[in-house]
C-alpha cells in the first residue's frame, strides 16, 4: 500500500503536521468508519468518516464521527440549503476521484465544500481517510478546516 496519495500530497503542500496509519480494511464491514476505528485501536468519535451528499442538487462533502449519522436537516442547514442527501457511491467516486471507503476530504478531483461536524473540534488529534482504502491520516481537526477551508456545524443526528 502506497502511503502517499493525493491526500498526503495536499496535506503537504499545505504545511500541514500529520502520521499516516494503515489498517486491514474490510470491504464487508457493515460499517467501514467504525471497522477502521476498532482497527486502529481508537475511540470511534476520533475516527471520522467521509461522506458526500448534495445539498439543494449540489455536492457538499461531509465529516463526521464514524459512530454517528449524518442528519440531513442538519447539513441542509448547515449548507445554506433546504434539503440534503446521500450521493450514490458511484457518483461519489466519480466526482472525488477516490474509492468509496478510500474518500479523503482532501485532493478530490472537484474542489466541494466541506462541513465538519462541531464535536470533532474537542479533539486534540483525530484521524480521517487518507485518500486510500485502509489508510487513515491522524491530525488535528483544526487543520482539517484550515485546509478544507471547512464549516464546522452541529450536522449529526
Amino acid at each position: 500500500m502506497s502511503k502517499v496519495t493525493r491526500a498526503t500530497k495536499a496535506l503537504d503542500q499545505a504545511g500541514v503536521s500529520f502520521t499516516v496509519h494503515s489498517y486491514d480494511y474490510d470491504p464487508d464491514a457493515d460499517h467501514i468508519g467504525l471497522h477502521a476505528a476498532k482497527a486502529l485501536g481508537e475511540a470511534p468519535d476520533r475516527v471520522l468518516k467521509t461522506l458526500m451528499a448534495r445539498v439543494d442538487g449540489k455536492p457538499v462533502c461531509v465529516i463526521v464521527p464514524s459512530n454517528h449519522e449524518v442528519s440531513m436537516k442538519r447539513l441542509a442547514i448547515a449548507a445554506a440549503g433546504k434539503s440534503a442527501e446521500m450521493m450514490r457511491p458511484a457518483e461519489a467516486e466519480r466526482l472525488t476521484g477516490y474509492k468509496v471507503g478510500g474518500i479523503s476530504p482532501f485532493g478530490q478531483s472537484r474542489r466541494v465544500p466541506v462541513v465538519i461536524e462541531a464535536s470533532a473540534l474537542s479533539h486534540d488529534q483525530v484521524y480521517v481517510n487518507g485518500g486510500q482504502r485502509g489508510l487513515q491520516v491522524r491530525l488535528a481537526p483544526a487543520d482539517i478546516v484550515a485546509v478544507s477551508e471547512a464549516t464546522v456545524a452541529p450536522v449529526i443526528a
